[in-house]
């Protein structure tokens, strides 16, 4: 018997076309993903990685797999997320990768989410912390400026995201207005990005 993941990722497979660049998130149900990609090696024009994580698994199945920067648009992303709501709004960001991912999101033409029906939330971050990545140097200003929003964060240790920077794991967020929060994050100087996708939210939500 196949589990919850591994059904979230083989309905992905659907949507799978010839000659389709492809973007791949990162963690866990997107593991399960790039398990079954191998067979569409010479069928996919390229594959862009979200993360170095990604990429690696990607090499060990030699798919072709390029930097966003070497094509025009991303015609397919798939990737998952730690809580979505009704309205395909997401909080990601636990593997750290949530920049990355955002970018690929926003560049791409059609965006699924593959998660298991225990990520479905009526309200986004109630109970899981929104992340938020942040240049070293302004963390603790970041950390302060969040407390003034009604924010616990918390420094996630001994992490680093691929883009060098720290991560904080930010509590008790009012996320009543996913949007406006995703902004107000992104409008703090020293963040780099934020876990809350509400601007490029799924078109798709692929579950079990």
């Amino acid at each position: 018997m196949t589990s919850p993941k591994q059904q979230c990722a083989e309905k992905a497979l659907d949507y799978l076309k010839d000659g389709m660049v492809l973007g791949v998130g990162t963690g866990s149900t997107t593991e399960a993903f790039i398990a079954l990609l191998e067979p569409w090696r010479n069928r996919l024009e390229a594959v862009v990685a979200s993360s170095i994580a990604t990429a690696e698994k990607l090499k060990a199945l030699k798919m072709p797999l390029v930097e966003l920067n070497e094509v025009g648009k991303i015609d397919l992303y798939v990737d998952g997320a730690d809580e979505i709501n009704d309205h395909l709004q997401m909080i990601k960001g636990g593997g750290a990768a949530m920049t990355r991912e955002k970018i690929l999101a926003a560049a791409s033409q059609q965006f699924i989410c593959i998660a298991e029906k225990s990520k479905h939330v009526d309200l986004l971050a109630k109970k899981a912390p929104v992340p938020v990545e942040v240049i070293p140097m302004a963390r603790s200003f970041v950390a302060r400026e969040i407390v003034k929003l009604g924010g616990q964060p918390e420094y996630r240790i001994g992490v680093k995201t691929d883009n060098g920077n720290a991560i904080l794991d930010c509590y008790y967020l009012d996320c009543i207005d996913p949007l406006a929060l995703e902004q107000t994050l992104s409008m703090i100087p020293g963040v780099v990005g934020n876990g809350v996708f509400a601007k490029r939210r799924a078109d798709r939500w692929l579950h079990e």
